[in-house]
């Protein structure tokens, strides 16, 4: 039986990035074989990422890729099950790749993304395998891809956390810019009241209604304050109604902006990672405790 050392461990840990007690699992398991044990290693790995697939994925990234010409571009949003894996040098590259992917491929949905090729493999197999190296979920959680009218601008806010994506027509590069970070501070809905989905303004209508209903004032009046409330609402969630965060009087509007540099906004897309993902809330003590009482039991 072939002596396991810390340097056979740690050689092994600097090819597969695993973790230490799997690299010396699999290294026991190969009787010290380097090669062997890395193929061990792959097939544990493997095997690791279909157990991890359960669980929940709401921290990660957004990445965004722009063609050099400023014509196509996409945004994606990448999840990890912690900030952590989210700030990992190889998390990042796949955000990146994915995000290449989608500009210059332009893939019908997740599984058509998945299928695409990526290094020796697919997206799905480097997915999987990168699953294995670092023993946390992930998955590509939603993409759009964009072909511009106009010029296509970006920013990304917050360690990566929001990503924003713009179509301007007109303008230069630095209102463009100024858009997109306008956007991730102010998070319109969409461009103008026609683009805001029913929901929402169903939601309004009657949130309105029953505030209103209150007041006891006649139904002409009631139905006057209604839509006066609905229509306040609209203005604070759609882009061109919105106040520019750089607005050096303090109230200009975007479109007011727009009118006076000569441009217009196609589309844009924005991202917060995890939004609408109900996140598992962790009592982190109570689980080293369960881990550590785990532990003493199987010994």
């Amino acid at each position: 039986m072939a002596e396991i050392t810390a340097s056979l461990v740690k050689t092994l840990r600097e090819k597969t990035d695993a973790p230490m007690m799997e690299c010396k699992k699999a290294l026991t398991e190969a009787d010290g074989d380097l090669d062997r044990a890395e193929e061990l290693l792959r097939i544990k790995l493997g095997s690791k990422a279909s157990k991890a697939a359960s669980r929940i994925t709401a921290e990660g990234v957004v990445a965004i890729h722009l063609s050099a010409d400023g014509k196509t571009g996409s945004i994606v949003e990448l999840n990890s099950e912690t900030d952590f894996v989210a700030k990992n040098d190889d998390f990042m590259a796949l955000a990146n790749g994915v995000a290449a992917l989608v500009a210059t491929q332009n893939p019908a949905d997740v599984a058509a993304l998945s299928a695409l090729p990526m290094g020796e493999g697919t997206v799905e197999s480097t997915r999987t395998a990168l699953i294995g190296k670092i023993g946390e979920n992930m998955a590509v959680r939603r993409f759009e891809r964009f072909a511009a009218h106009g010029h296509l601008a970006s920013y990304i806010h917050g360690g990566s956390k929001v990503g924003v994506i713009i179509d301007v027509e007109g303008g230069d590069e630095s209102l463009a810019r100024d858009l997109a970070m306008h956007i991730a501070a102010s998070r319109p809905r969409a461009i103008d009241a026609t683009g805001v989905d029913s929901v929402f303004i169903e939601k309004e209508r009657s949130i309105a209604q029953q505030k209103a209903a209150e007041s006891g004032k006649p139904e002409d009046i009631v139905n006057k304050m209604v839509e006066g409330a609905v229509q306040k609402a609209l203005k604070e969630v759609t882009l061109l109604n919105q106040v520019f965060v750089k607005a050096e009087d303090g109230k200009q509007t975007v479109e007011q902006l727009l009118r006076v540099r000569g441009a217009r906004v196609h589309a844009f897309r924005l991202f917060v990672v995890g939004e609408g993902i109900e996140k598992k809330v962790t009592d982190f003590a109570a689980e080293v405790a369960a881990q550590a009482a785990a532990a003493k039991a199987a010994h």
